[in-house]
């Protein structure tokens, strides 16, 4: 996929807005290969833990090399990382994992700055196949609402960015644009259950001057994240004979006036809440997503286990904000006579999600004019705080790093979820001036 020289000669005498054109019309040669590599990457059903997790690693390693880049494949020290006092945690069991760097070289590296692209390749299981129109790991075209879209899972979190992110390589190195400073993509593992492969990246001291995750934004600029924590509530009850139940304690019952005091607790939390999340009617969710109670009909249960998520606000610690839950759980079993004295236990396990900001302005409005040059007559970019946990918090303390890409988080995680066509198309074009902007060119 090298460029001629003829090409590369031509740009070196090019006007900005002529390397702009040239570089948008390249990207655009680039779609079909983009589907195709898509299409390639969602038939991989890369959920956490599984042997597909690692396969399209490897697979998106030999991609990468095959288009110019030097690439890093290493084994993730999976004891040692998950040992580190400040490893995010790991929902899914892995008996191994891998890291992939991919570089292409500035060509003056003392004069351009280096960009980061981190995406994660990991995805949620399908749940229900009736729910699905199809396979969900066979990529089809559809119209919905009008609009040309791809369906698959992983299309819309986050395969469509990562595919974008390469495509809007390729088109650079097809025209024979010669970036200053180093282009440096990465796909990372576990995202979706903690962060391991985003962690286990800056452990390895990978970083640049900035960095863009193409998560799905509908591609408007998101430079925040809130936090999520994950929570296990155990409620105590006494087990009795159903027909005796006035002389048991249902544990089902002892849960009601903790979930009403965390339903208390998040209208609390979300009161007053950072400009940047106020387009949500609920900025810092506190959700309980499983409950399981009791082994027999006819037996009052003596326990309730209840699984949840608590949304972390900007700027506050996961410590503060696991703080506020304890204590909101101690109060509501002070006032009940059988919990004051059988409390429920709070326990923290699996994905903690730090809150991440990036302040650098420099960045959002480079974005923004990428996607303004990418898609003429575009709508205003909204520029906002997401609100949920994503791998920005890891990246944001390392270098200044912005969420940018293909898709609506609305369609992530659902059946049939999708990405349209024409995002995937507006992302690789904004990237691709994106990559040109902030590398610069020799």
């Amino acid at each position: 996929m090298s460029a001629t020289p003829d090409a590369e000669d031509a740009l070196g005498h090019a006007s900005t807005a002529q390397v702009a054109a040239a570089v948008l019309a390249a990207a655009d040669a680039q779609h079909d290969a983009a589907v195709d590599l898509l299409g390639r990457l969602v038939a991989i059903p890369s959920t956490g833990g599984s042997p597909a997790e690692v396969e399209i690693q490897h697979v998106l390693a030999d991609v990468l090399h095959g288009d110019g880049f030097d690439v890093d494949v290493w084994p993730l020290d999976l004891a040692a990382l998950t040992a580190d006092p400040d490893f995010p945690g790991m929902e899914v069991e892995r008996r191994e994992a891998y890291g992939v760097v991919a570089t292409l070289p500035g060509h003056a590296p003392d004069l351009g700055r280096s960009l980061l692209v981190d995406g994660h390749t990991d995805v949620v299981p399908p749940g229900d196949l009736g729910a699905w129109s199809g396979d969900p790991y066979e990529m089809r075209r559809l119209v919905r609402d009008g609009r040309e879209v791809l369906v698959g899972r992983g299309t819309c979190d986050m395969k469509a960015g990562l595919v974008a992110s390469i495509a809007a390589a390729r088109a650079l190195r097809a025209v024979g644009v010669r970036l200053a400073g180093d282009l440096t993509i990465a796909p990372v593992v576990g995202e979706e259950d903690g962060g391991l492969g985003t962690f286990a990246l800056v452990r390895r001291g990978v970083t640049a001057h900035a960095c863009v995750v193409p998560e799905p934004t509908a591609l408007d600029v998101v430079p925040a994240n809130g936090g999520a924590l994950t929570f296990r509530l155990r409620v105590p009850g006494r087990a009795t004979h159903a027909s005796r139940r006035t002389e048991g304690v249902s544990a089902i019952e002892m849960f009601l006036p903790v979930l009403d005091a965390l339903g208390r607790l998040e209208a609390e939390r979300n009161a007053d809440v950072d400009p940047l999340v106020r387009r949500w009617p609920i900025a810092y969710p506190l959700s309980v997503g499983t409950v399981r109670a009791g082994d027999w009909a006819s037996t009052v249960p003596d326990l309730l286990v209840a699984e949840g998520r608590l949304g972390v606000a900007l700027d506050e610690t996961p410590a503060a904000a696991r703080a506020a839950l304890e204590d909101c759980v101690a109060r509501a079993c002070a006032r009940h006579p059988f919990l004051a004295a059988h409390p429920v236990v709070v326990e923290w396990w699996g994905g903690q999600f730090a809150p991440g900001r990036t302040t650098d302005t420099a960045l959002v409005d480079a974005v923004r004019r990428a996607h303004r040059g990418a898609v003429p007559g575009a709508r205003e970019q909204e520029v906002y705080g997401a609100p949920y946990g994503s791998d920005l918090r890891l990246l944001a303390p390392v270098q200044p790093t912005v969420q940018y890409g293909p898709g609506d988080t609305r369609d992530a995680h659902a059946p049939d979820e999708s990405v349209a066509v024409d995002d995937l198309r507006a992302a690789t074009r904004a990237l691709a001036l994106l990559y040109v902007e902030h590398c610069g060119l020799l």
